[in-house]
């Protein structure tokens, strides 16, 4: 729920986002909040048929909401749009009071004389700045963040608290970083032979495009010899786990816990669903959507959406079906013998 201090007239709000208002275009609006929790001085939106129940109930003094499920709330404050969800990000923006940080360095901030600072760039407390790193004109270094030497960053760009960026890694303009959020460490490449493994060096870096938001706790590898690299508008979940050498292309999205082995080389436009795995080595093209949990062992050559793994059952209905899966090789065997003997049957028929 988001009630603000600011307030906007159901006019002001349709003419933000394109829409048309049903209703009283004066009524004024302090805030956003869901279908169920929205008061009478709340805008709301509808965009799924699975709460239509809570569109009926709700309280919200106007709702945004498709013109095909107009009929579905007669009478109300609404403001009918295209697209619902997009029109209530574009609105939520309106409302949204996050605390800005204010320019300056914090005196407890450490910063090598050869670094290169915008203007009204923010530096907070304890933050490490290694040499010849450059940082473009309205950054935020967060709290405890740490870059290492000849770091790039451009305008505009947030790093949140505890954000540690090794040396050698660009990141684009706008660009938000969240708390935890690891860019640069080591790819893991080492080499076997008989007394274990040699540690093979990671001599690339990390190159970050503009407008791209890292969630929390994210680890991005550095290239062993070629960059990892991360395309313009990708928006990376908490939690993830990037390879060195990894390409992602433009306005991908990718959910939280989503493992990507090295080397593999994903497309524009695609969306990866919770806790998938790519392996290395591998391409996706673009425009292609992977539903949650998805593995992916091959290449990926046609747009299109991809699923791995079975859906939930209970549990014995699970242990039946494990068992059985067990049983398919034997069963496939079973089954070309059969084949056979029909075709020696017609044959000697």
């Amino acid at each position: 729920m988001v009630m603000t201090s600011v307030q906007y007239s159901l006019r002001a709000l349709a003419d933000h986002v394109g829409g048309v208002v049903h209703g009283d275009a004066s009524l004024s609006l302090h805030g956003l909040a869901s279908l169920e929790q929205a008061t009478a001085r709340q805008l709301s939106f509808y965009n799924n048929a699975k709460y239509q129940g809570q569109l009926t109930a709700t309280q919200a003094g106007a709702v945004i909401l498709h013109n095909n499920d107009l009929s579905l709330y007669p009478g109300k404050n609404a403001i009918v749009v295209a697209n619902p969800y997009l029109a209530y990000a574009k609105i939520a923006q309106l409302f949204w009071r996050r605390p800005k940080a204010s320019a300056g360095i914090h005196p407890t901030a450490l910063i090598h004389p050869s670094v290169q600072l915008g203007y009204d760039v923010s530096v907070g407390p304890y933050a490490v700045i290694d040499a010849h790193c450059v940082l473009g004109d309205h950054v935020v270094l967060g709290a405890h963040s740490i870059l290492g030497e000849a770091c790039v960053i451009g305008a505009d760009t947030e790093l949140a608290a505890r954000v540690t960026l090794y040396f050698g890694v660009t990141l684009g303009q706008r660009c938000m970083i969240h708390s935890g959020v690891v860019i640069g460490s080591d790819g893991f490449g080492f080499a076997p032979h008989a007394a274990g493994f040699e540690k093979i060096p990671q001599l690339g870096k990390v190159l970050i495009q503009d407008d791209v938001e890292i969630g929390a706790n994210t680890t991005i590898d550095r290239g062993a010899l070629d960059d990892t690299q991360i395309a313009s508008g990708v928006k990376l979940d908490n939690q993830i786990q990037i390879g060195h050498n990894v390409k992602i292309g433009a306005h991908t999205v990718i959910a939280a816990c989503t493992a990507i082995a090295g080397s593999a080389n994903i497309g524009a436009h695609c969306m990866i669903g919770g806790a998938s795995a790519i392996g290395g080595h591998l391409t996706i093209v673009d425009q292609v959507m992977l539903i949650g949990t998805a593995m992916v062992t091959n290449s990926i050559n046609e747009p299109g959406v991809y699923a791995s793994g079975t859906g939930l059952l209970p549990r014995k209905e699970w242990q039946k079906s494990a068992a059985r899966y067990r049983q398919l090789d034997a069963l496939a065997r079973s089954v070309n013998r059969l084949k056979k003997q029909v075709e020696e049957s017609k044959h000697h028929a």
